[in-house]
């Protein structure tokens, strides 16, 4: 069966059909969740969730993409909220010893998280998502799905029914538009250029 056969009947309501769509898609849904947390356990959680949200939501998936490429939505944007999540909960701590007292755990804020830089992460969020609106449809696709998706140009491919090449020549166009279009706004601090 056609991934898209397996989907339809998954919809009816057959679950061996969603099964098969799960082993065919969790490597890749679980490599994912790894490379945005960092950690195995965490990343088999969300891997779990991701499916688990791709269940209920089967009935609104209506095949637009590839359904793939909607769990890798739905595992991004389930590592995305445990990520905002577990920053609410860092803080440095650091233990601290008083003459003649007992030692005792100082909680430091970490300032990573601090306002000047929540304003300055909020500062260049603006400034990409307006260059990404800047760019072609068709660069900020593939450059969206290679950069938030982590998909390799292959996948990428496969899902826009494209050359990899021209997958490739789209990425480094769209790379290069949306450099140019930060540059030109004064948003973008590479490495300095010899003059």
């Amino acid at each position: 069966m056609t991934e898209q056969e397996l989907v339809q009947c998954a919809q009816s309501g057959d679950q061996g059909a969603f099964g098969r769509l799960v082993e065919a898609n969790q490597g890749k849904i679980y490599s994912l969740c790894y490379r945005m947390t960092g950690n195995p356990d965490d990343a088999a959680d969300l891997t779990q969730e991701a499916f688990l949200n791709a269940w209920r939501g089967l009935a609104k998936f209506g095949g637009q993409s590839a359904f793939s490429t909607w769990l890798y939505r739905l595992a991004s944007n389930a590592c995305i909220d445990f990520l905002r999540r577990e920053k609410r909960r860092l803080a440095l701590s650091m233990t601290m010893e008083e003459d003649g007292e007992e030692d005792y755990q100082a909680d430091l804020p970490d300032e990573r998280w601090s306002p000047e830089r929540e304003l300055e992460r909020k500062e260049a969020h603006q400034a990409l998502q307006e260059g990404l609106a800047a760019l072609s449809p068709e660069h900020r696709e593939v450059l969206l799905l290679r950069e938030t998706q982590g998909l390799s140009y292959q996948e990428i491919a496969q899902a826009l029914e494209l050359e990899e090449g021209t997958v490739k020549s789209r990425i480094a166009r769209a790379r290069m538009a949306l450099k140019d279009y930060l540059q030109k706004d004064g948003n973008f601090f590479g490495s300095p250029s010899s003059k």
